[in-house]
């Protein structure tokens, strides 16, 4: 029992550790640090972060390493691994890698432009400094400065050396966003051109409010072993005398687990969640009327529609203030694009990888 405690504490340091060493890498496009979700293995933690290094971009006399790159990025690719496959999975890395290989460098340009503000005065101060590691400790370690520290020692690293680190994710941060400032208010005109233009992003789908009872060919806790379903749907279909037997109906026979407890509530649904031939019969159904027996690749449906939403776009002055949100951010986003081009511009960059 004492040695699997143990184990259980120091893989716990281990997940600790990563998690401290991610926070020396990872900055995102507002300036904050993200976490990476990784999982301790049976390796030490070490071995998990530990990437064959080199340089991947120049930004004037400063190098980006294919480390920093590998680890702002290492978890993202884990999870694209999940979904994709061969090329396409090829395509979404290096799609991901140009993103955070840019985001690296821009992080590097706003340091060195503040370095010339620190020649006019400008200056984080060290309390700043402090709250932030007082708050990874707080926050990632429940206060324990103890674990803090093996963890920090875990990561190869030094206090002074996070503190640097923390540094410039804040000046990173503030300097962002003072280009993010809120800019002016947007005029009627300009409102009703976004309102002209992008009305199909305002348009609310077509959608119903769907209950259904699933008699499935095959199950797993087949209910009803030994029988024809295709009967069984036919007599539970017959039970259901009305919409308001639905839901009783549904919680006693229905062999889609997730939704019996709830007498089949799909809640509200657009057309495209469901199978073809389903949409078909719940978009055309009146509402309060039950459908019959329908089967699909071997499965039988019964469905009641509940409630129906008409697609429809909203007069203006239903989004007007949406509108004027999407332009302050809109003004903001170009405002920042353009000081990162300026940056850009003066500055030597050599991308390698």
């Amino acid at each position: 029992m004492e040695t699997k405690f143990s184990n259980m504490c120091l893989a716990k340091n281990h997940w600790r550790a990563l998690l401290l060493m991610g926070a020396l890498v990872f900055s995102c496009a507002d300036g904050t640090h993200a976490r990476p979700s990784l999982a301790p293995s049976s390796s030490s933690a070490a071995s998990d972060v530990q990437f064959a290094d080199g340089i991947v971009a120049i930004v004037n006399k400063s190098v980006i390493t294919l480390s920093q790159l590998r680890a702002l990025t290492y978890s993202r690719i884990h999870q694209l691994a999940e979904l994709y496959r061969g090329a396409e999975l090829e395509k979404k890395i290096a799609e991901l890698n140009k993103e955070a290989l840019q985001d690296l460098i821009d992080r590097q340009l706003v340091l060195e432009e503040f370095k010339a503000l620190e020649t006019k005065g400008a200056k984080i101060p060290d309390y700043v400094i402090d709250d932030r590691i007082q708050a990874i400790i707080r926050e990632e370690f429940q206060n324990d400065r103890a674990a803090f520290m093996q963890a920090l020692k875990a990561s190869g690293t030094t206090l002074s050396r996070l503190r640097e680190i923390e540094r410039d994710k804040i000046i990173v941060m503030a300097l962002r966003q003072t280009k993010l400032k809120d800019g002016g208010i947007a005029s009627p005109a300009e409102v009703q051109a976004y309102y002209d233009k992008n009305k199909s992003k305002f348009a609310t789908k077509e959608e119903v409010k769907l209950r259904m009872i699933v008699i499935r060919e095959a199950s797993d806790e087949d209910i009803f072993a030994g029988i024809s379903k295709k009967q069984v749907a036919e007599e539970v279909r017959e039970k259901i005398k009305t919409a308001a037997d639905f839901e009783r109906i549904a919680q006693l026979y229905s062999e889609d687990y997730s939704t019996r407890e709830s007498g089949g509530d799909w809640g509200w649904i657009e057309r495209k969640i469901l199978h073809p031939e389903l949409a078909k019969v719940a978009f055309t159904l009146p509402v309060g009327k039950v459908s019959p027996v329908i089967e699909v690749e071997r499965n039988r449906y019964i469905l009641l529609v509940e409630e129906r939403r008409h697609a429809r776009i909203p007069p203006l002055e239903d989004i007007r203030d949406a509108i004027e949100r999407a332009l302050m951010v809109e003004e903001k986003k170009g405002e920042y694009e353009r000081w990162m081009d300026s940056l850009r511009r003066k500055a030597f960059i050599k991308i390698l990888l």
